[in-house]
């Protein structure tokens, strides 16, 4: 019997894709999942569309934040009524390949993981392909995670069961990041899926679309997250810069 995978899906004006994003879900070989969307207060269609596809498929369950809260709060709301031995996130305008599922589900079983995730492949706001595929180690470790999040937040899984739902601290960005430090400070080393298993849309004007704009947000990981200091902040963030920029740039290729 197939274990129920919670799917975490934050949302707030995503009219233009929220609906490839449903239809990417329900694509799925792997079949048994409930997919938990938290609306954050959106103004445009977001929500009529998800209830035309919810009234389908009862699988898909909408709740609605009564003010715009961000996407930290968004997925802890959606966490809280997850009921899967399997938790995965999902962001609105980013598509999942039809055998992401039952080839992740199968990798952790295989490997014996209580965590995992995979290469992913980059699609423009159009949807039409970038030739950019993004990597990882095959071995990932704490140590490596802690100077590079490799996680692609939309291939992300773990297991429930094992490390309980891990609540995080709805900070504006890198909820991801801390989440999966968090988990591998506990296993200290996973795998990815050695292949691409989603799509990830880079949208223009995003905040994560522009590394400068996330400095801060990494240097808030290493000063508020781990509580160090703020020269040995400084000083983590020169590494980690010059792993975003020497080293990781080796884990991305064209295709």
């Amino acid at each position: 019997m197939s274990e129920l995978v919670s799917i975490i899906i934050p949302t707030y004006n995503t009219e233009k894709f929220i609906g490839l994003t449903l239809q990417s879900v329900q694509n799925q070989s792997y079949q048994n999942w409930e997919m938990i969307l938290v609306d954050d207060a959106s103004t445009d269609k977001t929500v009529k569309i998800i209830n035309d596809f919810a009234e389908k498929d009862n699988r898909i369950k909408l709740f609605q934040l009564a003010k715009n809260s961000g996407n930290g709060v968004a997925r802890n709301v959606a966490l809280e009524k997850a009921t899967g031995k399997y938790i995965a996130y999902l962001d609105a305008d980013d598509l999942w390949f039809p055998m992401k599922l039952e080839k992740q589900i199968q990798f952790l079983k295989d490997n014996k993981l209580p965590f995992t995730f995979s290469f992913y492949d980059s699609i423009d706001e159009e949807g039409n392909s970038l030739n950019r595929r993004v990597e990882a180690p095959l071995n990932l470790t704490y140590d490596q995670l802690f100077f590079c999040n490799y996680v692609g937040n939309l291939t992300a899984i773990y297991d429930a069961d094992y490390f309980g739902k891990i609540v995080i601290e709805a900070t504006q960005k890198r909820q991801d990041w801390r989440l999966w430090l968090t988990i591998l400070k506990q296993i200290q080393v996973t795998k990815p899926v050695p292949e691409p298993l989603a799509f990830y849309r880079i949208r223009k004007n995003s905040i994560s679309s522009s590394k400068f704009k996330l400095i801060k947000h990494n240097f808030g990981v290493y000063r508020d997250f781990h509580g160090f200091n703020f020269v040995f902040s400084i000083l983590l963030m020169i590494r980690f810069l010059f792993t975003q920029l020497v080293i990781k740039p080796k884990y991305i290729r064209k295709v």
